[in-house]
């Protein structure tokens, strides 16, 4: 059937693999196709689509869409894009913009918490310069620091959403992701669901015109597997897996490896019927 993962980061965002790494590494681990997925830019997909006809996998164009939902992070793939949407570029450019503000107050707070952080440090960490800076980079900086022992930890103790210094200034809503993916001629789909504990915010977004549900992620229990995979089997959604890969990180994988959770050809092919591809 071949073995298919639909989530994955590269240097363009938080990853620390860039796209040929990422596919000779999909190739390697026999993956027949591989998403894309980096976080508010498509800016690796060009790349990705050429090394992958060149190694023989077939590269799914997507995006993650970082939006906000009662103050919580909540995150929107789409998949099938018109990457040269001037309209949809320009949205994502103002995403980035908040996302560069975010960094900023994360960084003030770890500082206001006797931790002695800089801008600097962490952009240090970014191995492309047009590459986006996400929260794995300021946790990077806090493990090489001694300041916690594991990217886990940073995240936990800091910066995830129940850590000391989250912040999370104004973004779009996932309804409006929704909106730019479909507009830009995309499928949208709930990135991890099992992360937001949500139900009730679940069922929201289907019933506004979701098309999919990640139900097999890494950070994902079994109950949330079962959970999901019934609500999307209620509504007739299509139910993809990705490992949500960023490369490694102090010498260990962060979050899953390529193929941890996979999904078959068959999905690709429903998510290119979806967009009318």
């Amino acid at each position: 059937m071949g073995k298919v993962d639909l989530h994955s980061h590269t240097v363009a965002s938080d990853g620390t693999c860039t796209a040929q790494e990422s596919i000779e590494r999909a190739k390697n681990r026999g993956l027949t196709a591989l998403g894309i997925t980096d976080h508010d830019t498509v800016a690796a997909i060009p790349d990705a689509i050429r090394e992958g006809e060149r190694l023989g996998v077939e590269i799914v164009p997507g995006i993650e869409i970082s939006s906000v939902d009662g103050g919580r992070d909540i995150h929107v793939l789409g998949y099938y894009i018109n990457i040269e949407d001037a309209e949809f570029l320009t949205r994502l450019e103002s995403l980035r913009d908040v996302r560069n503000i975010r960094n900023r107050m994360l960084v003030e707070k770890l500082n206001e918490l006797g931790f002695p952080v800089t801008m600097a440090e962490v952009e240090s960490r970014k191995k492309e310069k047009t590459g986006n800076i996400g929260r794995p980079h300021i946790a990077e900086v806090l493990v090489e620091k001694g300041f916690v022992s594991s990217m886990q930890e940073a995240f936990d103790k800091y910066l995830g959403q129940d850590g000391a210094a989250y912040v999370n200034p104004p973004r779009i809503s996932p309804e409006e992701a929704i909106d730019m993916i479909h507009k830009a001629g995309g499928v949208a789909i709930l990135a991890h669901p099992g992360l937001y504990n949500d139900t009730q915010l679940v069922e929201r977004l289907i019933a506004y015109g979701l098309k999919g549900i990640e139900v097999h992620h890494p950070d994902h229990s079994e109950e949330d597997e079962k959970i999901y995979e019934q609500m999307a089997d209620k509504h007739s959604l299509l139910k993809t897996a990705g490992s949500d890969f960023h490369g490694f990180r102090n010498g260990k994988v962060f979050h899953g490896d390529l193929g941890e959770r996979s999904t078959t050809v068959d999905t690709v092919r429903r998510l290119k019927e979806l967009a009318g591809k």
